[in-house]
């Protein structure tokens, strides 16, 4: 068990050095963030002036928080849909994969994951620091909220990192994972809150976006960092969060057993 611990730390170690190559286009992340968040921040600030100064629960300090934040997690939760581990399928080198003494779902969400976590220091809380400094924004005062809200944000990325491998594992019979790729792109950011917060939608597509995964990666987590919400309802949102990776992950095993057999038949 232990040994097993080793090796998944030793890879999320191994995607944090590997990202941290790529310094100019965490530079370029952070800004296009940046601009974006500042256009966001005009336009959601004009709906709740417009609705006489709150909405749904959000007042100027709480979208400003939620903007910020949304924003810098962009770059660690993955609702791109893209993932090295899909064309390591495409391409047969999963292959190798399977011959290496470790679960290859486990591998490959420790690697983006560790990916992820670099992104937090260039592009994540830089562009948090820009808005508290340009704009303002409304933070809790005491510290629970940060340290339950350090699970969650984990949580949130290791959730994106699992239902994008769910992407890569369908390429054991779809090969091409682009179309799929693409639509995960589309619906993922609206479903998960980048946009506009879930609680602003209307209540059939609230229910909607709740039945996903989605705002497990990134509405929960700004919630439970913002204090939105009070702690039970933290704990519960950290609790669903938990849950989906559960669902998830089951899942991802049993697409990638059936695909390990798939792969068997067609490469002999």
């Amino acid at each position: 068990m232990r040994a097993t611990t080793r090796v998944y730390w030793r890879l999320l170690v191994a995607g944090f050095r590997r990202q941290s190559r790529y310094r100019l286009a965490a530079l370029g992340g952070l800004v296009a963030n940046s601009t974006f968040g500042l256009l966001k921040v005009v336009i959601l600030f004009a709906t709740v002036r417009a609705g006489g100064g709150a909405v749904e629960g959000y007042d100027v300090g709480l979208m400003s928080a939620y903007v910020w934040i949304s924003q810098g997690l962009l770059g660690s939760v993955n609702l791109s849909g893209r993932s090295e581990m899909a064309e390591r399928v495409k391409s047969g080198d999963v292959a190798v994969d399977f011959l290496r003494p470790v679960d290859v779902q486990g591998a490959a969400i420790a690697t983006e994951v560790g990916r992820s976590l670099f992104n937090l220091l260039p592009r994540g809380l830089p562009a948090v620091l820009i808005g508290a400094l340009v704009v303002g924004m409304a933070m809790p005062t005491h510290p629970a909220p940060y340290l339950l809200g350090a699970v969650s944000l984990l949580l949130g990325i290791v959730v994106a990192g699992a239902t994008v491998y769910l992407i890569a594992a369908l390429g054991f019979w779809l090969v091409d994972t682009r179309g799929l790729q693409i639509f995960y792109l589309a619906v993922s950011g609206f479903l998960a809150g980048l946009f506009v917060p879930i609680p602003l939608f209307p209540a059939w597509l609230e229910a909607l976006a709740h039945a996903t995964p989605f705002p497990a990666m990134l509405q929960y987590p700004v919630d439970v960092i913002t204090a939105r919400v009070d702690l039970a309802a933290s704990l519960g949102l950290v609790g669903a969060q938990l849950a989906w990776l559960l669902v998830i992950g089951g899942l991802g095993q049993l697409l990638t057993r059936a695909g390990r057999r798939h792969l068997e038949v067609q490469g002999g």
